[in-house]
């Protein structure tokens, strides 16, 4: 009876010693989520005042300022545009109406020669087929 006793009493004294552990565990991820999430908080902080700071720093008075400030740039007028009259003619159109974009009968080509440069020797190609 005495084995026995002594038996549970280890065994209780490592479930004491295992629960223990478990526990501390447990306290330690706990101490480093909150951690994580007082990181998190400063960081949005960070960002909200960085993006407060970028707003205030965007704002359309103080760009104008800095421009009349720093750029020798004057306000456009009427005068300087032109009437579409005074546009130049439309370039030659080298190309007829009837005939085949050259550009595309170029990519249609190149596709095709890249389709049959992929075909192995076991698989026949769709065209080969017919």
């Amino acid at each position: 009876m005495r084995i026995v006793h002594l038996f549970v009493i280890c065994a209780l004294v490592f479930a004491a010693a295992y629960v223990y552990r478990i526990k501390m565990e447990s306290t330690v991820r706990t101490e480093r989520v909150l951690r994580l999430r007082a990181d998190i908080r400063e960081q949005r902080e960070a960002i909200a005042s960085l993006r407060a700071e970028w707003a205030k720093l965007e704002t359309p008075t103080r760009l104008q300022d800095l421009a009349t400030r720093y750029l020798s740039l004057k306000p456009i007028e009427t005068t300087q545009y032109d009437k579409l009259k005074n546009l130049p003619p439309r370039p030659p159109n080298f190309i007829k109406p009837d005939d085949p974009d050259p550009i595309g009968s170029m990519i249609d080509t190149t596709d095709a020669d890249n389709d049959r440069a992929n075909v192995t020797g076991s698989v026949t190609s769709p065209e080969d087929r017919r």
